[in-house]
């Protein structure tokens, strides 16, 4: 970036009414990319001017979830409502100018002409005391503000994502920036925030596109830099309909707890909508250094979870395997009933490298983590049972024999032992191997069979063998 350019801020201002949902986390995705590639600073400001729809607790949603995606911000998060004053100053200051004025409009007069105006096909203007003198107003109405918009002549954005846009400034409604009690809309806070907070480029969904070009005249009137805006193709679902929540229109809590990596959402975000190549698995380091809005798509991206799956499942693989059995400890102990000891630690985090090779998601990896935790007797499945029988049994409790004399528990000694005794026995491999693994997993989902039993032990092994034969 040229040193006589200025510093780039970047905002993700979400409005604390519920959930932070996936399209809200890849607008704080990019705009935090765009900040980092930059060098600049990427700031997080809560958009809570709507009091009876904001929460305390989905304030906390935001938070946790941007913590849980790495995004990392700038500062302190910055409530707009508390900037309510500073909003209400500039609001008075565009009255001073003559770019703004009161109206005295009832709801129902406004109503009623936003009515005609449809059924006219015509633009509503809202601009029923535009040219009204305040003398006129009723006793004991109090009036809104609104901005005085232009009427002739086309405003044109030239928007980072999809080009140059016009509109007759003709279309643009004398929009409300105070309401009736003196508190500021967000049409009116929210170009105040970016101007006070320094905000060089505005990226969000593209169905703030319409709103940009009635917050650009504000920016205009009160002689202030217009920030570079962008505007990104919204989510939607594999049908290409608008996304919901049985399409994954969900919270980002939901993601992790369906056994998603944070890494592996944010490598999905990025590339809903943004490409770089033919590149799919793109690590953060990579995704800072080649981010750009060049790249975004003007078309709707569409979520597919089977290619979250398959980002997953490759996070997953290059995860530490300390660190996954970590995230699934209080998962595998409440699946045994019992705490996990050192011991049983160490079996499962050996056992992991081979068990996430077949794992999609955090989940996957419970159950056949948990066999090899010290359970007795272990609980046989149905489907198990039927590969332990009364001709199976003998079978069982002669090789058990023959294991338990082995010096060394090692793979290669345990997968000889098993070999010479199904050939002694003239019985075929299977139908030596499916009853031990029944009898030692319970029929729990495992890998290789050898491996299992060399991360057992000896011990434990020859125990499970004994409570069933």
């Amino acid at each position: 970036m040229p040193t006589d350019m200025p510093k780039v801020v970047t905002r993700f201002a979400p409005s604390p009414t519920g959930f932070l949902h996936i399209g809200g986390a890849r607008t704080a995705l990019y705009n935090w990319l765009f900040a980092h590639h930059h060098g600049g600073d990427f700031l997080l400001r809560i958009e809570d001017t709507d009091r009876k729809r904001s929460t305390a607790e989905a304030i906390d949603a935001i938070i946790t979830g941007m913590k849980w995606l790495g995004l990392n911000w700038s500062g302190d998060a910055v409530s707009q409502f508390a900037q309510a004053e500073r909003h209400r100053e500039v609001a008075n200051a565009l009255l001073a100018s003559g770019n703004a004025y009161y109206c005295y409009a009832s709801q129902e007069e406004t109503a009623e002409a936003r009515d005609n105006a449809r059924a006219e096909g015509k633009p509503f203007r809202g601009d029923l005391w535009r040219d009204r003198d305040p003398s006129e107003a009723p006793d004991g109405v109090q009036p809104v503000v609104r901005v005085k918009m232009p009427r002739d002549g086309e405003t044109t954005i030239v928007d980072a994502v999809q080009g140059s846009v016009t509109v007759s400034n003709s279309e643009l409604d004398d929009m409300v920036i105070l309401r009736s009690d003196g508190t500021p809309t967000y049409m009116l806070s929210v170009v105040v925030d970016d101007h006070d907070m320094g905000v060089t480029h505005v990226i969000r969904g593209d169905d703030h596109l319409n709103n940009a070009f009635r917050q650009y005249q504000i920016y205009h009137m009160m002689g202030w830099d217009i920030p570079t805006f962008a505007h990104i193709p919204l989510i939607h679902g594999p049908d290409g309909k608008k996304l919901s929540k049985r399409h994954g229109a969900l919270g980002v809590d939901a993601y992790e707890d369906m056994g998603f990596l944070p890494e592996a959402m944010r490598n999905y975000l990025l590339r809903l909508g943004w490409s770089h190549g033919d590149d799919e698995i793109i690590t953060t380091k990579q995704a800072i250094e080649w981010f750009t809005l060049d790249n975004v798509g003007r078309a709707p991206a569409r979520f597919d979870f089977d290619k979250l799956d398959f980002v997953n499942a490759h996070y997953m693989k290059e995860c530490e395997d300390s660190t996954l059995f970590a995230l699934i400890k209080e998962n595998i102990e409440h699946a045994i009933g019992k705490p996990i000891d050192d011991t049983e630690q160490g079996k499962v985090v050996q056992a992991m490298p081979s068990i996430k090779e077949r794992a999609k998601r955090i989940g996957d990896l419970i159950e056949p983590t948990s066999l090899f935790c010290n359970i007795r007797p272990l609980e046989i499945s149905e489907k198990a049972k039927k590969q332990i029988t009364e001709e199976t049994k003998p079978i069982l409790a002669s090789l058990k024999d023959q294991l338990s004399d082995l010096p060394s528990w090692i793979g290669s000694d345990i997968k000889a032992t098993i070999m010479s005794f199904a050939e002694a026995e003239d019985l075929k491999l299977g139908k030596v191997m499916q009853p031990v693994r029944a009898a030692v997993t319970g029929g729990k989902q495992s890998g290789d069979l050898v491996e299992t039993l060399e991360i057992l032990g000896k011990d434990e092994t020859i125990s499970r063998l004994s409570d069933v034969c």
